[in-house]
């Protein structure tokens, strides 16, 4: 199939990553929110460490989430993960801090997750239907220290309301608050339209390195039973949707998009994803959106929250720690999506692939090698390159083969048989720099 090439190894220059960051105009954000990053202490340089958000809509704001399937779960996964159960999927606030992830931190480190929340609670707006805990938490960092907790409360409760706003300084200060590794702010918005009302969406997450998702549902009671995706991050929305409708959503979104990526195969304790939907944008008369009773408006709204999701899941993988490659995996069969996404892990050399029987049924997922194909797709839109064709190898044109995997960004199509379903999974190459980053990182 391939001859032998050269085996010299040239160390290449990661590439620039300045053009994934720019100006949004502020037209693009969701209403509804105030949000900021202070630099409160927890890292050693003046970096920003600290980011709140708050909803400030009169409308009640829904949450959902989706959390880390880790066995060493971090405090304030756990915390947020109560907030949620007890609120029935509302909440009004998020705080997050970077440099500390208040992991494997003991019943410390859950006082500390409940500092937080209580602090960022007092900044919410007073509301008609307030509860007792409304803010979600998120840290990142160096795991097994406790955090630096009075400098990151002074950080919320008297540095953070004097910068709050709504422009896009605002949210890229949040947006800045969430890195560690990262090497720019992942920071996207866009306008959708539902009927006739014109809402937003906008959205934050951070990860380089770490990055393997398995994720479990919230312990609300409506949410659905299946695999999230992973990562730090938070999607904003102005729609107005119902918490169950919410979680529903989410999970379809996460399981295409965050659940379909890998920089190094590495689970983290403290993955998770929040969305809010505070329904500021829609009129008092609009009912939320939800799943048994509008369900054109919710198949439009989870396809603009997935496409969203794949956004801000291909931002992490273009930054992973050291990557010289974006590599893009389609994998078709005629399988559940759960399955053809194994496969693109295998790809991705981050997983295996369940030969178990499909679910419901006791046909087993059989592969047929005489009916694996594999092709290589350019990133310039020219001619595929098939490697592989019903099991079979092709005579390769190698410089061709070469050229393409030299490119900053490449596919590869994967069908295993022929078959209707299809799942993308995105990935990243190993370089020396990524070596370095962990090797000078403590964690």
């Amino acid at each position: 199939m391939f001859r032998r090439l050269s085996s010299t190894v040239t160390i290449k220059p990661t590439p620039s990553k300045a053009h994934l960051h720019g100006f949004l105009p502020s037209s693009l954000f969701p209403t509804g929110y105030l949000l900021t990053g202070v630099h409160a202490g927890v890292k050693k340089t003046t970096a920003l460490d600290v980011g709140v958000i708050l909803s400030t809509s009169d409308r009640p704001t829904s949450a959902a989430a989706c959390f880390t399937r880790n066995a060493f779960k971090a405090a304030p996964v756990l915390v947020s993960d109560e907030i949620l159960a007890a609120n029935g999927g509302r909440a009004r606030g998020i705080v997050v801090n970077s440099g500390c992830a208040n992991a494997v931190t003991g019943q410390q480190g859950l006082k500390d997750a409940w500092a937080m929340v209580r602090a960022t609670d007092g900044l919410l707006p007073s509301h008609s239907d307030k509860l007792e805990h409304e803010t979600l938490v998120m840290s990142t960092g160096v795991i097994g220290q406790h955090l630096p907790i009075s400098r990151i409360l002074d950080g919320i409760s008297s540095k953070a309301p004097t910068s709050l706003g709504a422009d896009f300084a605002a949210w890229e200060r949040a947006a800045k608050a969430f890195m560690t590794t990262d090497t720019f702010p992942k920071l996207r918005a866009r306008k959708f339209t539902i009927g006739r009302v014109e809402y937003h969406m906008a959205g934050m997450d951070k990860g380089a390195g770490m990055i393997h998702p398995d994720m479990g549902p919230a312990s609300t009671s409506f949410a659905p039973k299946s695999l999230h995706a992973t990562l730090l991050g938070c999607i904003l929305t102005d729609a107005p949707v119902s918490p169950r409708s919410l979680q529903s959503a989410l999970t379809y979104a996460v399981e295409r998009s965050f659940n379909s990526i890998s920089v190094d195969g590495d689970m983290s304790t403290n993955d998770t994803i929040i969305v809010l939907a505070n329904g500021a944008a829609a009129g008092k008369e609009v009912k939320e959106i939800d799943e048994e009773t509008d369900k054109e408006s919710y198949e439009i709204f989870k396809t603009e929250l997935t496409g969203f999701a794949a956004d801000l899941a291909k931002l992490v993988v273009r930054d992973g720690e050291g990557a010289t490659k974006f590599v893009t995996v389609t994998v078709k069969f005629k399988m559940f999506l759960i399955y053809a996404t194994c496969w693109g892990r295998i790809l991705a050399a981050t997983g295996s692939v369940p030969l178990a029987p499909l679910p419901n049924t006791s046909t087993p997922a059989v592969i047929e090698p005489t009916t694996v194909s594999v092709t290589f797709i350019p990133s310039d839109g020219s001619t595929p390159l098939p490697v592989l064709v019903n099991g079979e190898p092709e005579i390769v044109d190698e410089v061709r083969a070469k050229a393409i995997l030299s490119e900053e960004e490449f596919g590869i199509e994967v069908r295993l048989g022929m078959g209707d379903k299809e799942a993308t999974y995105w990935t990243c190459d190993f370089s020396y720099e990524y070596v370095k980053i962990n090797g000078d990182y403590r964690s």
